[in-house]
């Protein structure tokens, strides 16, 4: 088995990836790691990633989204470690985060093909734009939170937005345009968000069922007149985090495979939890389907009981974890 770890220093103190890489490891097997510094060029980090069985990228939200963008199209099993301040794309996969069982993951090898999304924008100075995305890409209050909360997200983690949101209580409400495979919906809101996954801070979901291997995408307006109203649905994501029960009050989704949002007003815009520096009048989106292959177990929603054969790298037993 040759293994390639991708791991970024994220300013978070922990040798849990060292932990994985010890248990990944049996006799005969080889591995490299990549540190990465404070500036790397993603293609760069990725090269000869398809010599490898087995592609680990080790970092936050904002280092794996970039990696797997890079990745895309790659017929190498990747599995993503959580080592970042926030690390939503790896909660929205559901995969046991203990260092043990995501080196028994790798070592049983099965995988789901997930969706990534492309999204072009003209900005407020007419220059034409073109991005892929893992998460999702928002535009008004969600980017406004966000390039608020960034200067103190790395010291205070998830309390950064709280602050930020309580800073900013009334956010100028849009008239959003949304074409979604050919049909048209007129919504007032605060923002509008297009989701290649909705999971959030917490471990919530922003609607319910918003998947990486359905080759759709959700696109969510938050139909709340201030900051204040989405207290609600986010006491109902703490109740229901899956949404599956409770829904999301204020909050209305769309799914579809292309995606084309109007606004009233130049608004702010977000790609992947990083906030562009002009505003935006309109945007189009995509999905990229089966663009990455993942590392999942049975903890994850994404793992097909019935899909799963014999172990793809010898010395690890079919089984469970955590065992029953």
């Amino acid at each position: 088995m040759r293994t390639l770890i991708i791991h970024a220093d994220t300013g978070y103190a922990s040798d849990a990836v060292f932990q994985f890489q010890r248990n990944l490891l049996h006799e005969g097997d080889e591995c490299l790691m990549r540190q990465l510094g404070e500036s790397w060029d993603s293609r760069a980090a990725v090269a000869g990633a398809e010599g490898f069985d087995l592609v680990v990228l080790s970092g936050g939200d904002y280092e794996v989204t970039r990696l797997l963008h890079a990745l895309a199209g790659s017929e190498t099993a990747i599995c993503v470690f959580p080592s970042g301040p926030v690390n939503n794309f790896f909660s929205g996969l559901g995969v046991a985060a203990e260092p043990f069982a995501l080196a028994r993951a790798c070592r049983m090898g099965t995988t789901v093909e997930a969706d990534l999304a492309e999204i072009a924008w003209i900005d407020d100075e007419g220059v034409r734009h073109r991005e892929r995305f893992s998460l999702m890409a928002g535009s008004g209050f969600d980017a406004e939170l966000l390039r608020a909360a960034a200067s103190n997200r790395k010291a205070m983690g998830q309390a950064a937005y709280f602050l930020a949101a309580v800073a900013n209580p009334a956010p100028p409400v849009i008239r959003f345009s949304i074409d979604v495979d050919g049909t048209r919906h007129q919504r007032d809101g605060i923002a509008c968000i297009v989701a290649n996954t909705s999971v959030i801070q917490g471990d919530i979901e922003l609607v319910a069922d918003c998947r990486l291997d359905d080759g759709l995408l959700d696109v969510i307006v938050l139909e709340t007149p201030d900051a204040v109203s989405l207290i609600k649905p986010m006491l109902f994501g703490f109740l229901d985090p899956s949404g599956r029960n409770l829904g999301r009050p204020q909050i209305e989704s769309f799914k579809g495979a292309r995606v084309a949002v109007s606004a009233s007003a130049p608004v702010a815009l977000q790609v992947d939890g990083e906030t562009k520096e002009r505003t935006v009048s309109e945007f189009a989106v995509r999905v990229l389907p089966r663009a990455v292959r993942l590392i999942v177990d049975p903890m994850s929603p994404y793992y097909d009981e019935d899909a799963v054969g014999a172990p793809r790298f010898s010395g690890t037993e079919l089984k469970r974890f955590p065992e029953p």
